[in-house]
C-alpha cells in the first residue's frame, strides 16, 4: 500500500518549514527504504497559510506540522515485504 504525502509549496508554508520538512522526508524515505511505499509530491497553496506548514498525508490535512509530528506519522509506514 502506498502512502501519499503532499507538501504545500506556497511561499508561506515553505518559509514556515516545509522546505526543511521536505528534506527530512526525503532523508527518512531513503534511510528506511520506503521509496516503494511513499509517493511524495508538492501542491499549490491551499489557502491555510496562517496554520502552516501544511501537509496532506493520505488525504488528511495536517496543520502546523513539525519534524516531531511528521516523524510520528512516518514511523507508522512500513516497507513492502
Amino acid at each position: 500500500m502506498t502512502t501519499e504525502i503532499k507538501l504545500c509549496m506556497g511561499s508561506s508554508c515553505f518559509a514556515r518549514g516545509n522546505n526543511e520538512l521536505l528534506e527530512f522526508i526525503e532523508e527518512y524515505v531513503e534511510t528506511n527504504d520506503l521509496d516503494a511505499v511513499i509517493e511524495l509530491s508538492g501542491c499549490r497553496c491551499i489557502n491555510a497559510c496562517d496554520e502552516g506548514p501544511n501537509i496532506y498525508i493520505d488525504g488528511v490535512l495536517y496543520h502546523g506540522m513539525t519534524r516531531e509530528k511528521l516523524l510520528s506519522v512516518l514511523q507508522t509506514i512500513k516497507p513492502e515485504a
